[in-house]
């Protein structure tokens, strides 16, 4: 139950943050000079800063089995924290799985990271139910800090294929189309 108020208050801090504005979503265009052509640019995606290097863990998958970061070496990575019961988790779910049908074979990786106190078995009703198509792996308060700390739900961490945070989302993306052309960007 502790758990649960303590993410349910990081859930409120998070909703309150989106909601008055936190963090930039949409991309930079790039600025031209008098050498370039003046035709209209695509729209350009901003290049992601290195955060720093992400943490290694290991966990459990709903079926027990451990599952470790090294697990996902070379590959795109979303770490996304999460719960059954958050509606702003709940809706960005779909997106996740056209994502991760879209971009697998271009080495994403989807994964999330369940904090829900109600154990796996609830968790995988749920997954199955939202036609999850990515590892949902048990998580809690300790996973959380070796992330540095998660303010809300959800909160999203994009590694890069060297094993760097590149990109954190806090609550939903404010624009799932810029969104997805940050990820493509590591692709």
């Amino acid at each position: 139950m502790l758990m649960k108020n303590f993410l349910f208050t990081g859930l409120l801090a998070g909703v309150m943050a989106v909601g008055a504005g936190c963090g930039r979503q949409e991309p930079v265009a790039k600025t031209e000079t008098a050498a370039q052509p003046t035709v209209a640019p695509a729209r350009a995606v901003e290049v992601l800063p290195m955060m720093g290097k992400a943490p290694a863990w290991t966990l459990r998958d709903l079926d027990g089995r451990e599952v470790k970061s090294a697990d996902f070496k070379g590959k795109v990575v979303i770490v996304d924290f999460w719960a059954t019961w958050c509606p702003p988790c709940r809706k960005e779910i779909p997106h996740y799985v056209e994502m991760q049908k879209k971009y697998a074979d271009r080495g994403l990786v989807i994964v999330g990271f369940s904090v829900d106190d109600g154990g796996p078995e609830l968790v995988k009703e749920f997954s199955v139910q939202m036609k999850m198509n990515y590892p949902i792996l048990m998580a809690d308060a300790e996973t959380a800090g070796l992330f540095g700390g998660v303010q809300g739900f959800p909160t999203a961490f994009v590694i890069d294929r060297e094993g760097n945070v590149r990109h954190v989302k806090l609550g939903l993306a404010r624009n799932e189309k810029a969104y997805e052309e940050l990820i493509v960007s590591l692709l």
